[in-house]
């Protein structure tokens, strides 16, 4: 096996592990809030991932509040807040086969929309997630995957149908959504995951 099969297999088994909902994941409670490049990070011991996400291009975010744009990169903890006005950004990206590991790497409620351009459904579903982003920003984080461009992601959740939306809470795939629900009904489904957890005391 040469080097890149061993990569490849690498990602498609975090993918299949985070599917399956066996991936341990990380703590509950995770400190700091996330800022973009011109605001404040949360102080943190460096790592491999967090290097990898600094390797990663940045995403534009424009603030629902202030409408100022925003250029962020993915963060394991905390949301990414408006560096203009301080309000908390709908956090909308795109992810490959290369990148998902980073970006499905979330303190708050991750929700996978599996999708492709010529699928009508998926038309219909993608500003209702970007509403959903907007509506619970700061506690919502929605990771795009176009499953012609990314193969390996789409075997790992099993996208037989499309749209196929994955809901993953610190690394494990907590609900699966298939077809163009409405927003009321995907807002129930997601509505458990999106609560604010208290701090122990």
């Amino acid at each position: 096996m040469n080097a890149d099969e061993t990569t490849t297999k690498s990602k498609t088994t975090k993918a299949t592990k985070a599917a399956q909902g066996t991936d341990g994941g990380g703590p509950e409670n995770r400190a700091g809030a996330g800022a973009t490049e011109t605001g404040k990070h949360p102080e943190s011991a460096p790592s491999a991932k967090a290097e990898t996400a600094s390797n990663l291009p940045a995403t534009v975010l424009t603030c629902a509040s202030c409408g100022k744009k925003n250029r962020i990169r993915p963060s394991a903890q905390g949301a990414p807040h408006c560096g203009s006005c301080g309000k908390p950004l709908p956090w909308v990206v795109d992810a490959t086969d290369e990148t998902f590991e980073v970006e499905a790497d979330a303190s708050v409620a991750v929700l996978v929309d599996l999708w492709a351009p010529w699928c009508g459904p998926c038309r219909y579903v993608s500003p209702m997630l970007e509403e959903l982003a907007r509506d619970y920003a700061g506690r919502l984080k929605v990771v795009k995957v176009n499953v012609d461009q990314n193969p390996q992601l789409s075997a790992a959740f099993q996208a037989r149908s499309i749209p196929t939306m994955i809901v993953i809470r610190d690394g494990r795939m907590v609900d699966r959504v298939v077809g163009a629900v409405p927003k009321t009904d995907l807002t129930v489904r997601l509505m458990p995951y999106l609560l604010r957890r208290q701090a122990p005391a």
